[in-house]
């Protein structure tokens, strides 16, 4: 009867906490059109590039290769450029820099066939306590940082395929009509020798 008791609670909390959204830390509803993507980056094998497909797993999204035929139908998430800065942001009584304030942006563009392209960059803060008598030990830490920054950011990126989908549905009736051509007969030429599409 206890084991039973125990079980029916077990239930009851799996189920309260399936109904309520929650989701384990580093998770994202993706959108069902972008549940398979195709990762597109100048550095296949550089650590945001790594990092971001280790993100887009944890999601449950299915990464494939980069072919002509994928691209016409398949949502293509291209990984622009990793910057990193650092500006001092205290000092020692001596002048010397005591903390830095480190900054990391990443850009990246989604590739809706059919639809557009939007672009999206996220931007992560982190402090770094500088200690001039223990050199090695402030690189290692520096790079740990980094790399927990680059981590943010690609869980960042992930969550913001979310506002390109509500972009793209809010946005549907922005695309022109496709043209249709009938054969044999001459489609008008526009007066202006270039149009544009916003």
């Amino acid at each position: 009867m206890r084991q039973l008791i125990i079980r029916l609670f077990v239930l009851l909390a799996v189920m309260i906490t399936a109904g309520c959204g929650f989701h384990p830390r580093g998770t994202t509803q993706i959108p069902a059109e972008m549940k398979t993507l195709i990762v597109s980056t100048g550095d296949p094998y550089g650590p945001l590039a790594r990092t971001v497909r280790q993100q887009l797993r944890l999601n449950n999204v299915r990464i494939v290769d980069d072919t002509k035929d994928a691209r016409a139908t398949i949502p293509t998430l291209r990984l622009g450029a990793e910057r990193q800065g650092r500006d001092t942001a205290s000092v020692f009584i001596s002048g010397t820099t005591a903390e830095y304030s480190l900054v990391m942006t990443v850009t990246a563009q989604v590739l809706l066939p059919g639809k557009g392209i939007y672009p999206i960059s996220t931007t992560v803060y982190r402090s770094f306590f500088d200690n001039p008598n223990a050199a090695l030990a402030k690189d290692a830490e520096q790079d740990k940082i980094v790399q927990e920054m680059r981590q943010r950011a690609a869980e960042q990126l992930v969550r913001k395929l979310l506002v390109v989908h509500a972009a793209q549905e809010s946005h549907k009736d922005t695309l022109p009509e496709p043209e249709v051509i009938v054969p044999g007969e001459s489609p008008e030429v526009p007066s202006s020798s270039a149009t544009s599409l916003q």
